[in-house]
């Protein structure tokens, strides 16, 4: 029985490299995500001339159009971080610790993973800036019809405002 429960128990802890494949892709995503919002940020840019020959009026237009694409931006490139985050701690949860990062001595901290609910906590405040910029993406496109608008709205700011406020208190 000791010879079967050896090779069993090499089998399941080689089986922690399946692991391997979500980094790989995570990896991936996250450099895709990287260079489509760099690209998306280099045509906002190419389209930043149209703001100073336009009209007043269309100005104005123009202005939530760039803001609102900027906002995206931003949570293109914090999803990509998501990703980025995530493949770096499943390698040191699963696979073995980066030595690159410790030898770094930088700010390598953001990075370094030492448990499931670590890996966890990061990105759950990442995703939480995500679901900020969300919303202030979606509050630059919101027309306001009725005052009980205007209160669904700063409930909204209430409930981000206290989600922020307990994010920051859960890390210290």
């Amino acid at each position: 029985m000791g010879m079967i429960e050896k090779y069993f128990e090499k089998l399941l802890w080689s089986s922690r490299h399946m692991v391997l494949a979500a980094v790989i892709a995570s990896l991936l995503l996250s450099l895709l995500l990287f260079v489509i919002t760099a690209v998306d940020v280099v045509g906002l840019l190419s389209h930043a001339s149209d703001y100073f020959v336009a009209s007043i009026e269309d100005r104005k237009v123009l202005k939530i159009e760039m803001v609102a694409h900027t906002v995206g931006a931003i949570d293109g490139f914090l999803l990509a971080t998501i990703l980025l985050i995530f493949a770096l701690g499943l390698y040191e949860l699963f696979i073995s610790d980066i030595d690159e990062a410790k030898e770094s001595g930088q700010s390598a901290k953001v990075l370094v993973i030492n448990s499931l609910d670590d890996l966890k906590s990061k990105l759950a405040k990442v995703i939480l800036m995500i679901l900020v910029v969300t919303f202030f993406e979606v509050s630059l496109s919101m027309s306001f019809t009725s005052a009980l608008d205007l209160v669904y709205f700063s409930l909204g700011i209430l409930m981000v405002s206290l989600a922020l406020y307990f994010g920051s208190k859960s890390s210290h």
